[in-house]
This record gives C-alpha cells, sequence and structure tokens, in this order.
C-alpha cells in the first residue's frame, strides 16, 4: 500500500515553486560555461598564447570534465546526497572561473611569464574547474528522475532549466556588453582586466541563484520505495544492452557539440570574418539566448508523447541546418543579416536542448539507481567528442594562411566552418538517429491534466 501511494505521489505533477528552484540551481554553471565557450579561445590568444596551446588548455577541461562525470555519477548512485555533491562542485567552479580568467597566477609567483608556463597553469585550473562543474552537473541533471516520474514533469523541469541557462547567458552578455564598452583594451593589462571582471560578475550572479536553489529545493526522497532496497544499484551492463542508450547517447553528445562548438566560434565569427565591432561578440549571442528562453519558457506548457518529442527535435535540427549553410555562405558586406540568424540559431537551441535532455529522462524512466550513470555517461561523451573536435578546429586555424582576419581562401575560413559546416551536420545525423528511436512514455494521467500544479 505504502509503495503505491508513493507511487502515485512520484506521477503527480511538479509545482511550479519547486520547477523554478529548481532551474536556477545550474545557473552558477551556466553562466561560467557561456563565458567558457565563448570567450576562452579568444582570451587566450589574445594575451598572446597561440592557438593550439589554447586548444590544449580547453581539451584539458574537457577531459577532466568528461572523466569526473563518470566518477561522480558512480559515487552519487552507490551514496545519493545529489545537494551535497551539487555545493562541493559550485564551490571548486568558483574559486577556479575566477583563477581562470584572473589571470595566471602561478606566472605572477614566478615571475615567468613563459608559453610553458602559462599553458601549464591554465590547463591546471581548467581541470579543476571542469571537475567541479562536472559534479555539479551530473547531481543536478539527475536529479529530475528522482522528482518525479511524470514525464510531462521532467519535460517541464528540463525545460525550466534551459530557460533559466538563457538567463544565465543574457546575464553574462550583458556583462561583457557593458565591460566591453566601459573598458578599452589596448594593452595586455587591460584584456586581463575586461575578462577578471566579466568572471567576478558572474561568479557573484551564479551564487546567488544556487542559493535560491538551495533553500527551495528539498533532497530527493529515497528510491526505496519503487525499486526496494535504496542499495540496490543498476549495472551499466543493464544500460549497455539497451539500444535505446547508445540511439540517446548520439543525439546528446551531437546536441551538445552544436551548442558548444558554435558557441565557441561565434565571436570569431563577427569580429575576425564579419569585422564587426567589439560589442557584437556580446549582443549577438544575447540575441539567441534571447530567443532560446522565450522558446523554452512556451515548451513548459506542451503535453509531451514521443512524436513531438521526435517532431520538436527535427524542426530545431533543420532550422540549425538552414543556419550554418547562411553563416558559411554570408559575405562581410551583407554582415547585419547575422542578427537574423541568430534568431533562428536561438530557436533551434532550445528545441533540441529541451527534447534531447527529454530524451535522457524517457530513457531512465523509474529505474532512479541508475540516474546519475547515464548523466555522467553521456556527459562523458559530450565533453571529450567537444574537447577533441575543438582542438582539431584549432589546430587547422592555427596552421592555414592568416590573410584580413584569418581567411583562408575568399570568404571561406576555419571559423567559418566551425560555426557553420559542424553544428549543421551534427544537426543532420542527430535528426536522423531521433527518428530510429522507440521512445516509450508512460501515460499517467496527469499527462493529459494541468502540467503544473
Amino acid at each position: 500500500m505504502s509503495n503505491s501511494i508513493e507511487d502515485d505521489s512520484f506521477s503527480k505533477p511538479v509545482g511550479r515553486w519547486s520547477v523554478y528552484c529548481y532551474g536556477v540551481g545550474h545557473m552558477l554553471n551556466d553562466i561560467t560555461s557561456a563565458c567558457w565557450f565563448t570567450y576562452l579561445l579568444l582570451f587566450l590568444t589574445e594575451i598572446g598564447l597561440s592557438s593550439r596551446d589554447a586548444a590544449i588548455v580547453m581539451l584539458s577541461g574537457q577531459i577532466a570534465d568528461g572523466l569526473a562525470t563518470i566518477f561522480f555519477g558512480e559515487l552519487i548512485d552507490r551514496f545519493g546526497h545529489f545537494k551535497i555533491w551539487h555545493g562541493a562542485g559550485a564551490i571548486l567552479v568558483a574559486v577556479s572561473f575566477s583563477s581562470v580568467f584572473g589571470g595566471c597566477i602561478p606566472c605572477k609567483l614566478l615571475s615567468s611569464f613563459s608559453t610553458i608556463v602559462e599553458t601549464v597553469s591554465y590547463s591546471t585550473f581548467a581541470a579543476i574547474f571542469n571537475v567541479g562543474w562536472a559534479a555539479t552537473q551530473v547531481s543536478h541533471m539527475s536529479m529530475v528522475s528522482c522528482i518525479t516520474l511524470n514525464s510531462t514533469s521532467r519535460v517541464v523541469l528540463a525545460s525550466c532549466r534551459n530557460a533559466f541557462t538563457m538567463v544565465a547567458n543574457l546575464s553574462l552578455y550583458g556583462i561583457a556588453f557593458i565591460v566591453f564598452e566601459v573598458i578599452r583594451a589596448e594593452t595586455r593589462a587591460d584584456i586581463e582586466n575586461q575578462y577578471r571582471w566579466i568572471a567576478y560578475l558572474s561568479i557573484f550572479i551564479g551564487c546567488c541563484f544556487v542559493g535560491v536553489f538551495y533553500l527551495g529545493t528539498k533532497e530527493p526522497r529515497s528510491k526505496t520505495g519503487i525499486h526496494g532496497d535504496i542499495h540496490a544499484r543498476i549495472s551499466w551492463t543493464y544500460w549497455f544492452l539497451k539500444i535505446l542508450y547508445y540511439q540517446v547517447a548520439i543525439v546528446y553528445m551531437l546536441t551538445r557539440l552544436v551548442l558548444n562548438v558554435s558557441q565557441a566560434y561565434l565571436a570569431f565569427y563577427v569580429i575576425d570574418d564579419l569585422q564587426m565591432a567589439q560589442s557584437s561578440k556580446a549582443l549577438v549571442p544575447a540575441i539567441i539566448y534571447i530567443c532560446s528562453f522565450v522558446v523554452s519558457i512556451l515548451l513548459q506548457e506542451i503535453a509531451w508523447k514521443e512524436q513531438r518529442l521526435k517532431a520538436y527535435y527535427t524542426a530545431g535540427g533543420i532550422l540549425w541546418i538552414f543556419c550554418g549553410i547562411a553563416i558559411i555562405l554570408l559575405p562581410r558586406s551583407m554582415s547585419l543579416f547575422v542578427y537574423a540568424i541568430s534568431i533562428f540559431i536561438g530557436i533551434a537551441n532550445a528545441l533540441m536542448t529541451v527534447t534531447a535532455v527529454s530524451m535522457q529522462n524517457v530513457l531512465i524512466g523509474q529505474d532512479l539507481n541508475g540516474c546519475a550513470f547515464v548523466c555522467g555517461s553521456l556527459s562523458f561523451l559530450d565533453k571529450i567528442s567537444c574537447g577533441l573536435t575543438l582542438f582539431v578546429l584549432q589546430s587547422f586555424h592555427s596552421s592555414s594562411p592568416i590573410v584580413a582576419g584569418n581567411y583562408s581562401t575568399g570568404n571561406f575560413s576555419i571559423t567559418r566552418y566551425g560555426l557553420g559546416l559542424v553544428p549543421a551536420f551534427c544537426s543532420l545525423v542527430g535528426v536522423a538517429v531521433t527518428w530510429t528511436m522507440e521512445l516509450r512514455i508512460p501515460s499517467y494521467k496527469p499527462l493529459t491534466e494541468t502540467l503544473l500544479e
């Protein structure tokens, strides 16, 4: 009887306040991640590191992140305590992130600004930052499946989190726009001062929202009522024998590649290829995230079924394919059209992200004692693939002839291919894989009723 009561409570829609408090829990990760992928490569190259050395710093962080997601996923499945892991990760993120964009601390202590010392220093702090980031991400993502069994509420939680991701990104680009306008970069010290202010303000805003998360979100209830013994952890083999696991993993990895690779090269694209004003490297991303925020809010009010998940992901993928083509072909003389393209990129990003994360929750279903492993292993693929892709692109970036803003031949550059072709190709493959899935979404009664209490 007690089991059926608990199952029933798990299947009920989640209240709006609980949804919002959960949604802001990833704000520190989101705002620092936006800065990381948008400005890290740009920052490192502007202060004098070569493109390859900058790529090594990025890759070291991604490898550390990927390995840490597996490690933390296993520990969370074994011991639970989502909020403790979340808090420990948030502390690491705040401390190490300020050390990366705050300048090379070991260089100042050793009184040496050699390339090797700088690269090792930035790579070390990048690895620490990404370990903390992984702990917060895995604990926060895996909480969704333990908060509720209601499939629509799970999509609502994922959508709300994505909406606040957009808020975090908008906050970052708002800060960056002001900083770039107020502090003019003429020397290396000016450049470091710009990004130091961006980093410190981002951490402050992120920590404020994380505080709201801790105050308004309860530790997810024990899984005992659903699966018996709380220590009965699901074996990795259970997931590896599921075809859906591999399908969801591919789609999730490709979706994250679309977001991260495009974000990493957007600033290079508007500054080097289109030669727009410095403020555009904050304004163009801001437009993308405004559109993503609006779409994410609208997606919370939809009752989700298998075909809708596939259809909305497909719509986002097709939009990105057209945007990728437009980015590759856009001439410098028509650079203002990038603002129109950014609107459609924002819509596509929201559609793909919300549905990809929701597919992950469909995969988990009621198998809650393995939810952290699923989130961790999928994130592992995301981090490693992203790090390797950016490393390869940056390697070509550094070895290609640099003429008029890193142009190789005519209007085509590594930056254009990185921003346009790679996300478009990933979107195409992601859409193809999506339609091979057999998603079985439980039809709880609340699915046809109000989405939120």
